[in-house]
């Protein structure tokens, strides 16, 4: 098996992608790799609204970065070695596009664990990247609360 150096985390500050983020650092400290974030910006998404609302994709640029940088510095406190990047465009066809540029050994994505029909009609950045991506891709679902931990 190759040795796993660098590992691609994608996150948007959802729960789904903290959950990964915390997998990802988990494995980096074990394997001693180099942790790198992903967070995108979406621009068709932030730039619809821009004539109503100005500097949106500023806004959604520093966002973004600010995310990614929390998991950057959870992973440092961890040990892991860990940049960030962020990048614009679909979400699926950017991370894929940024593990092929980094050259990653492994990506690791969220999933919100939706059903067959639910992807069906929302569609699924983690299915899109585990279709496409040529490296290994870890997909993760956050813990669910037992619901009688929850009154």
């Amino acid at each position: 098996m190759p040795r796993i150096e660098t590992i691609l985390v994608a996150t948007d500050g959802s729960p789904a992608s903290a959950a990964a983020g915390d997998e990802a650092i988990e494995l980096a400290l074990r394997l001693g790799a180099r942790l790198l974030v992903v967070n995108v910006v979406n621009v068709t998404e932030v730039t619809a609204g821009a004539s109503i609302f100005p500097g949106t994709l500023f806004g959604a640029r520093q966002e973004a970065e600010a995310i990614a940088r929390a998991v950057v510095d959870d992973a440092r406190k961890s040990g892991v070695s860990a940049t960030y990047l962020t990048w614009e465009g679909q979400p699926g066809e950017a991370i894929v596009a940024a593990a092929e540029s980094e050259d990653a050994d492994l990506v690791v994505v969220g999933t919100h664990g939706r059903s067959v029909i639910g992807r069906l009609f929302l569609g699924s950045v983690s299915e899109y990247v585990v279709r496409h991506s040529r490296v290994p891709v870890m997909v993760v679902r956050p813990q669910e609360v037992p619901s009688a931990a929850v009154r």
